[in-house]
């Protein structure tokens, strides 16, 4: 498999808005292992090798245990997360597969027992970034490093 093509050097002027609002989701107040599952989740629902690569080395530099990292696509399965990441997974996994099933009542509904409004908008952004990131990286076939 062949890159298709480099969109930051096609298209530097139409990434720079992408980049900001990465940095200002980023910037916000989640917590930032809670960041990392988010982007890992969305990344794996979407087969973004490149993505599943580079955020799990992110999450492992920022001291997230493996285990979390490799029973993550078992989340539900799993004791090693909490209730507020069970619910951010949840709603991780509602609007990725938005055109699936919607983003069900009961998915934000925990959501919102668990963050503030601040936070739901900060998570959503968060999931709609990574959601764009992963189909520019797997329309354009980004390539991990070997």
């Amino acid at each position: 498999m062949t890159v298709r093509l480099d969109y930051f050097s096609v298209a530097p002027d139409l990434m720079k808005p992408m980049l900001a609002l990465e940095t200002a989701v980023r910037g916000g107040n989640l917590d930032r292992h809670l960041v990392h599952l988010v982007k890992l989740r969305a990344s794996q629902i979407n087969g973004c090798a490149y993505c599943i690569h580079m955020h799990a080395g992110e999450a492992r530099a920022s001291g997230e245990k493996q285990a979390r990292l490799d029973l993550l696509p078992a989340w539900r399965e799993s004791s090693f997360y909490s209730p507020s990441e069970r619910a951010a997974l949840a709603w991780t996994e509602a609007l990725t597969r938005i055109a699936e099933a919607g983003a069900p009542d009961d998915a934000y509904d925990e959501l919102e027992r668990h963050f503030d409004d601040m936070e739901r908008v900060q998570l959503t952004l968060l999931i709609g970034t990574i959601n764009v990131w992963n189909r520019l990286a797997v329309g354009f076939r980004s390539q991990h490093p070997q």
